[in-house]
Formats: C-alpha cells, structure tokens, sequence
C-alpha cells in the first residue's frame, strides 16, 4: 500500500521531475525522485492533461440581428436635379426650388432634408422638392440628406454650389430713380431716404 501512495505522490509532482526505481535488499520495489548507483531505472512519466480555462468574454454577446449590427439602408443614387453644379441663379427676390432624386424609390420612415451653406432649410419631410426664398446675393452650397426613423443619415449628397444674382437696391434706384410718391412703397424708396421738401423761397420773407 506504502508504495501505492508514494507513486501517487510521485506521480502528481510537476512533469518536469524525474522518478527512480529500484529493488532494495528485502525485494521491495522502491521509488524515488533521487538516483540511486548500480541498477535504479527511470520511470517515464504521464504529461499532464490539463486544459486552461476559456478567457472569460469582455462582454455579452450580440445577436445576430439585432439593431447593434444591422447596417443601415443603402439607396444607388441620391442626387441633385436642380440647380446644376455652379449653376447661376438670377432673381431679384432670390428665388430657387430645390428638386432631388433617389433610387431605389424613399423607404418607410425615410425622410427628406435640405441643408443650405451646411444649415437645415426646414424640418424634413416627404417631399424631395424644396422652394426657397431670399436668399443672399452670393455664392452658396446645397446639399440633401435622407434620414431614417431615428434622424441618423442615411445617405447624403456632396455639397453642390450654386450662385445667387439680385439686383441691388441701390442698382434698382439708379434703374427707376425713386419719386416722391415711391417712398415707402417700394423698397428701394424707404421712407427714411425721403427728402425733405423744399419750402417756397417768398413764404422765407415772412
């Protein structure tokens, strides 16, 4: 039994221990981790077969599926109709419509929307036509995006320039010279450039 034991101690030692055996005076088989001179032998060992535990995972996995890794939809084409790129628009009260285009044909829950200079025009909507209204003598950059039900992008156009031709007020005066009777009623005749009116030069004498 004493030499049972002494195996299985032997035995659950690190692999990289070495175990001898030998037949002492009596006939008993001996084992030991120390050589012993003239007939001890060494008994190979078993490796041991342990396996490492799994790391354990940073974080809960996600369904395949679910809103975390679905990819959001992708249309072909989303471009600008009208204006062109670098188109010229001439109006005095600095009118454009805005008109776009898309395939596939918009999605449910999708939206329109317009940015000018990199600034929402409205809220977004169905329609991919948007008029415009004064807007500024200038250059200036249009661009449509198209939003899902939560508001993210889903796509976007590049920004397209356009430039915008008003005439002046100061160009319409020298057009129409303001009279008396336009001031206030036009407005490039406000009636704060309304001039005085001339008093009769004999009424000066009394």
């Amino acid at each position: 039994m004493k030499v049972w034991l002494l195996i299985a101690c032997l035995i659950a030692q690190p692999a990289s221990a070495e175990v001898f055996m030998y037949v002492d005076v009596q006939g008993n088989r001996v084992f030991t981790d120390q050589p012993k001179p003239g007939d001890a032998r060494r008994v190979p060992l078993t490796k041991s077969n342990r396996i490492a535990a799994n790391p354990t995972s940073a974080g809960p996995l996600i369904a395949e599926g679910s809103p975390e890794v679905q990819a959001l939809f992708h249309y072909e084409v989303l471009r600008i109709l009208i204006p062109e790129p670098d188109a010229t628009i001439r109006s005095n009260t600095g009118e454009v419509i805005v008109s776009a285009t898309n395939e596939p044909a918009l999605q449910p829950g999708h939206h329109y929307r317009l940015l000018l200079d990199g600034q929402p025009t409205a809220e977004p909507g169905l329609s991919p036509v948007f008029p415009l209204s004064n807007i500024d003598r200038g250059s200036h950059t249009l661009s449509v995006e198209i939003l899902d039900e939560q508001g993210r992008i889903v796509e976007r156009t590049a920004n397209q320039p356009f430039h915008m031709q008003r005439t002046s007020l100061a160009q319409k005066r020298r057009i129409k010279p303001c009279t008396l009777e336009d001031y206030g009623q036009r407005p490039e005749c406000p009636l704060s450039d309304r001039p005085g009116e001339e008093k009769n030069p004999f009424l000066r004498l009394f």
